[in-house]
């Protein structure tokens, strides 16, 4: 399968990963073939790419049946805490939390966090799947800290329920095009303390989970939100957390931004190290996530286009390439594969 840009998808082509909707329910399955309406719709619901069939790139696949299923139940069981935030009792919520572990298990036995995020995001399931996405990436990231199994498990609660406090502000502002005014960005600002104050009223959590939800915009260096926090000051669980949270906000397109470069996302997390975030957990960063998703096209120092097909763990944009296409001709070229680890004069320029 290929990643492409909604734009360039054509009539025809047959999307190979599920899109699904804010409450869990499949929106278009994989298998589909796309037509113009179907393109037309997609755009309309904010889709800015999607996975499609290659049958150049069979053997590239970021779709695992089982993690999709699992994925709609724990959005299903998420919309429903979420929509119904004030008269959720801990039982309810505990149920709602074991789909998340279900997920969770499963994502760490399948061993690779490239191949279990990226799901395709609109605006109606951007804060699901971001918060989805963040906590898939808490997981693996606090898994190369050394935490332990009671420690992940809270971290992954955390991560969960991190934006649970953007039910009490409103969807105008949420969703507003723009910027923001002065008053308006305090309030989203408050959805750190509308969180923890949900918590802490309606259900029994962990301390260590509200500070997460509470503390997930504080930076190390003190210029952070609600309380400018230092350092220490901050929880530790929610160093991890404000890491995946930044780089996959960023990641994605919102209503009032383009979203970032693969490569600008990044820099922002390893450029931030010691000021906005935990320099110790950007370098597990480092060693943990990639770049650049499987199956994106990107166009290479020597003049060549091609696909990501696989990931060198610990070098994060230097991926397996599979070339096709001679950029300056715009012929395809016969298939061969370039290792960027053994071809360190060989760089990704762009993704095309």
């Amino acid at each position: 399968m290929r990643l492409e840009f909604i734009n360039r998808v054509k009539p025809g082509e047959v999307i190979s990963k599920s899109i699904l909707s804010n409450e869990g329910r499949v929106l278009l399955r994989s298998g589909v073939k796309l037509s113009s309406s179907y393109i037309k719709k997609l755009t309309e619901l904010g889709v800015f790419y999607v996975y499609v069939q290659d049958e150049r790139l069979d053997d590239v696949n970021v779709e695992d049946e089982r993690l999709t299923e699992l994925k709609q139940v724990t959005i299903q069981s998420m919309s429903g805490i979420m929509k119904n935030v004030n008269n959720v009792n801990s039982r309810e919520l505990k149920e709602s939390l074991s789909s998340v572990e279900e997920m969770i298990n499963y994502v760490v036995e399948l061993g690779d966090v490239n191949k279990s995020l990226y799901d395709i995001k609109t605006f109606d399931n951007y804060t699901y799947i971001h918060s989805l996405d963040t906590c898939i990436m808490t997981a693996f990231l606090g898994m190369t800290g050394k935490y332990n199994q009671w420690d992940l498990k809270e971290m992954v609660i955390g991560a969960i329920l991190h934006d649970i406090g953007k039910t009490k502000v409103s969807a105008d502002i949420l969703n507003k095009g723009g910027n923001l005014t002065k008053e308006e960005f305090e309030e989203v600002k408050k959805h750190t303390i509308y969180g923890a104050e949900l918590l802490k009223k309606n259900i029994t959590m962990p301390e260590s989970i509200i500070k997460i939800v509470e503390q997930h915009h504080e930076r190390v260096d003190g210029k952070g939100y609600p309380y400018g926090l230092t350092g220490n000051q901050i929880s530790k669980f929610a160093k991890v957390i404000c890491v995946c949270d930044v780089y996959d906000a960023v990641s994605n397109d919102r209503c009032y931004r383009n979203k970032f470069t693969p490569n600008d996302s990044y820099e922002l997390i390893l450029s931030g190290a010691g000021t906005s975030f935990d320099s110790e957990i950007v370098a597990k960063f480092k060693d943990t996530f990639s770049i650049y998703p499987l199956g994106c096209c990107v166009r290479l120092s020597n003049g060549d286009e091609g696909y990501v097909i696989n990931q060198n763990r610990g070098f994060p944009d230097r991926p397996i390439i599979r070339v096709l296409y001679d950029f300056r001709t715009r012929k395809p070229v016969p298939f061969y594969e370039i290792d960027l680890l053994k071809n360190p004069s060989i760089v990704i320029e762009d993704i095309v």
